[in-house]
């Protein structure tokens, strides 16, 4: 059976032809033409987590009817030092909220295409 989390995975690879790496490789889930390294986060809830500073991340909402919108498109470094504190699980949470807010100041040039 297919997660939410590797369903937003093909969801974005497909929408900005990214080369999607390996389940075992560690905090990035792809690869875009210029070799810059992407983590995907989708999910259904308010928040998601994150457990290591990605150099790029897209974040998506997949909505109970299979529709999805992208919160964020940037580097990575924004919502890693906005994420809380390192939970017993090795992750750092984050409200969509925040990464939306954050997301009105990523550059056009900082964002994958």
């Amino acid at each position: 059976m297919v997660t939410w989390s590797e369903a937003g995975e093909v969801l974005v690879a497909d929408k900005y032809r990214l080369s999607l790496l390996d389940a075992s490789a560690k905090t990035y889930d792809a690869v875009d033409s210029h070799e810059r390294r992407i983590q995907i986060k989708a999910t259904q809830i308010e928040r998601v987590s994150i457990s290591s500073e990605p150099d790029y991340l897209i974040v998506i909402k997949i909505e109970s009817d299979g529709t999805y919108f992208e919160v964020y498109n940037g580097p990575g470094a924004p919502v890693w030092k906005q994420a809380g504190k390192l939970q017993k699980n090795g992750q750092r949470s984050i409200s969509l909220a925040k990464i939306k807010r954050l997301a009105n100041y990523v550059a056009d040039a900082d964002k994958i295409k």
